[in-house]
């Protein structure tokens, strides 16, 4: 067997991981070649690439990272240009990314149930700021969605800890109710507390799962952003109902409150995966790396439910092409197809720095103007990759339903 050296230096892990992952999944599977076909994959892809944005092996670096960044400047200029003026580019984004994905629908907390929760659990900051007395009162005036993603920035982490670690002990599947996804984008008097309450700027686009929100802060100043926030869209928008249809398949559940609680913090198992004569693969449900890049469990196999979101979401963005005139996306790439590939190219100092070609990575590392660098959305999608090389894509995606409260899948 070959080394798959290039596998090992994107996902820095020795090579001997890849050796057990061979040897114990080509037993299962009876797939030979499978690393080495991979390998293959990513070599070709990274010619492919080079030649699509007229590079090679020995450009450097910065060179690579001005020649995106230009590329995500004109792929973003427009896409502002299809989204029209400025007070209305984020319900223009909202309405084309509802054409491009369709319109999600979920298992979601209902209205009057959240309606309870936060008049059980008043947020104080919010009612000071928007000068009411109670929750009833502001209800009647404030849309609720607005309310619920404005505690992530309104609040402290106490209350917020408090609010979830109590109001959601009890609640069941009769809390919940189908409905649409809902897409907002949120209120000036609600964003004027970003920056009274936090101090700093909060995600442009985020969520809430159990509730089924995606809300948008339209406020953006660096070059990517408003391209990022659209395909950050199209993530949420994969992720919501992914997450809605795990609350389904537990809400019968006698502990179903902690199983939901369990979702909602994205917990993942501590501890070395167990050793079985069968392969055991982790399932993180989020990205470590964000917290720790030293985590052991990143350097184990496993696979994330978060970049198959990702995968889901360039999916969906080559549909642009079907909705959008072609001199308004003659930007498009097939990005999804290079979400687990990236290069190392030198510095000026002869050092080599890694290149993801995962797209997401790609644009927050020129919204921060490479002064960091971006690769674990790439690492992620790579163990994706290998695991469904031997298993299939689908297959993949049953095990992490059945499996991701426990955190292992036993193969």
């Amino acid at each position: 067997m070959q080394s798959n050296m290039e596998i090992s230096k994107l996902l820095n892990i020795e090579s001997e991981v890849l050796g057990e992952i061979s040897n114990k999944m080509g037993d299962l599977t009876e797939k030979e070649d499978v690393l080495n076909n991979i390998e293959e994959e990513i070599k070709a892809k990274i010619e492919e690439f080079n030649k699509k944005f007229n590079l090679s092996s020995s450009s450097y670096y910065s060179e690579v990272l001005i020649i995106l960044g230009n590329y995500i400047k004109s792929a973003e200029e427009k896409l502002k240009e299809s989204l029209g003026k400025e007070n209305d580019r984020h319900k223009n984004m909202i309405d084309l990314a509802v054409k491009i994905s369709g319109r999600k629908t979920g298992f979601f907390v209902k209205k009057e149930k959240a309606q309870k929760m936060l008049e059980e659990f008043p947020p104080q900051n919010i009612l000071d700021h928007l000068n009411y007395s109670s929750v009833s009162e502001m209800i009647i005036n404030e849309d609720v969605d607005q309310i619920l993603s404005a505690l992530r920035f309104a609040q402290d982490k106490e209350w917020m800890h408090k609010f979830f670690d109590e109001s959601y002990t009890g609640i069941n599947k009769n809390d919940f109710e189908e409905r649409e996804v809902s897409l907002i984008v949120l209120e000036p008097n609600l964003l004027d507390m970003a920056t009274k309450f936090s101090g700093k700027k909060f995600h442009n686009v985020s969520h809430l799962k159990e509730f089924g929100i995606i809300f948008i802060n339209p406020n953006i100043s660096e070059t990517g952003e408003l391209f990022r926030d659209f395909t950050l869209l199209l993530h949420y928008l994969n992720e919501v109902p992914f997450y809605s249809k795990l609350v389904r398949r537990y809400s019968e559940n006698h502990n179903f409150d902690e199983m939901l609680k369990s979702l909602l913090r994205g917990d993942v198992p501590e501890g070395e995966t167990p050793i079985e004569n069968k392969p055991i693969w982790r399932i993180v449900q989020r990205y470590l790396r964000k917290d720790d890049p030293n985590d052991p469990r990143l350097f184990e196999k496993h696979i994330n439910p978060e970049a198959e979101h990702w995968y889901k979401a360039m999916s969906d963005l080559e549909n642009i092409k079907n909705i959008l005139p072609a001199d308004k996306t003659d930007w498009m790439y097939p990005w999804k197809d290079l979400d687990f590939t990236g290069a190392y190219y030198k510095d000026e100092e002869g050092k080599e720095k890694m290149m993801s070609f995962n797209l997401i990575d790609i644009i927050i590392t020129v919204v921060k103007k490479g002064e960091e660098t971006y690769e674990y959305h790439q690492q992620e999608a790579l163990w994706n990759k290998i695991f469904i090389e031997y298993m299939g894509r689908d297959k993949m995606n049953q095990i992490i339903e059945e499996n991701i409260l426990t955190g292992f899948a036993n193969l």
